[in-house]
């Protein structure tokens, strides 16, 4: 996909350092890509711990994780790095371009989520980061978080390689973003305290919008859809299927346990997106 070089100007990015933080129970706010498949049968992760984190999605923490001595500010610094950060940068400003407009022609506020770049260890406003979560979004200081190295294990344990499947995580975390400043994370956690039987359903609920709203992002931007990206993509939501990864895993195939939805849901919410170029058309809720 050919994206512009980003804007300084239109995008907040940060650069953490590699530490452990001491404190904040390690809970994670609703939208890790791969909060616990990931980490249970690609990085080895304890399930055990990863579930507790689940269990505990809606304890977030309402304060943002202040900035750390050592932590860098400066976008063309930090963009710079490698040719991944590269990439989910220009991804963010696009992201921005696209998203913004939107919420200011349905007069809702808008504000833009922060990058942060980390590596190995760090801390967000919703507790330890941590590489074997994956990417994630934390909606306590509206921070997506990303150790890069993750796409190297996306491309070479999962088999989704390109620019796109990258684009696609970015995009996905941008879709939880979107979510929070609707508020529907917020009603989305309260409906999980009320019916924790139904946790899990509706936290795949939310993945599988955030899916369509990534796909939403690129079909607004077809004219900079190359050959081969929407196979790329495709690809990369069917690796982080539930089911797929529980089968490549050798693990049993548990439903009930999914948190992301099963390898078909996320292409087919993808492809919606895609499709359609429509937010209107990611009515999850409704329709899984």
């Amino acid at each position: 996909m050919r994206l512009d070089r980003f804007n300084p100007d239109n995008i907040r990015v940060t650069q953490g350092g590699s530490r452990f933080p001491g404190g904040g129970g390690g809970k994670v706010g609703c939208g890790t890509l791969v909060i616990v498949l990931i980490g249970m049968f690609v990085f080895g992760v304890d399930p055990q711990q990863m579930l507790g984190t689940i269990e505990n999605v809606q304890q977030v923490p309402q304060q943002g994780a202040p900035a750390q001595p050592g932590e860098s500010q400066d976008p063309a610094k930090i963009c710079g790095q490698n040719e991944y950060a590269l990439e989910a940068c220009n991804a963010l400003s696009s992201l921005n371009q696209t998203w913004e407009p939107l919420f200011k022609q349905a007069n809702i506020a808008f504000d833009q989520p922060e990058l942060h770049f980390y590596n190995g260890t760090d801390r967000s406003g919703c507790g330890a980061a941590q590489a074997a979560m994956g990417p994630f979004y934390c909606p306590a200081d509206q921070g997506i978080y990303i150790d890069t190295s993750f796409y190297d294990e996306l491309d070479r344990k999962l088999g989704a390689k390109g620019d796109f499947a990258r684009y696609y995580v970015v995009a996905h975390e941008y879709g939880h973003h979107v979510q929070h400043l609707l508020g529907l994370d917020s009603k989305i956690r309260q409906a999980q305290q009320r019916n924790p039987a139904q946790a899990n359903a509706l936290q795949v609920r939310m993945e599988l919008q955030a899916d369509c709203y990534a796909g939403v992002w690129a079909g607004k931007h077809k004219d900079r859809i190359e050959p081969g990206d929407m196979e790329e993509g495709m690809t990369a939501a069917s690796a982080i299927g539930d089911d797929t990864l529980m089968k490549n895993a050798g693990q049993r195939v548990s439903p009930e346990s999914f948190t992301h939805g099963s390898s078909a849901q996320r292409m087919k919410w993808l492809k919606r997106g895609l499709d359609t170029g429509n937010e209107d058309a990611c009515d999850t809720f409704s329709d899984v």
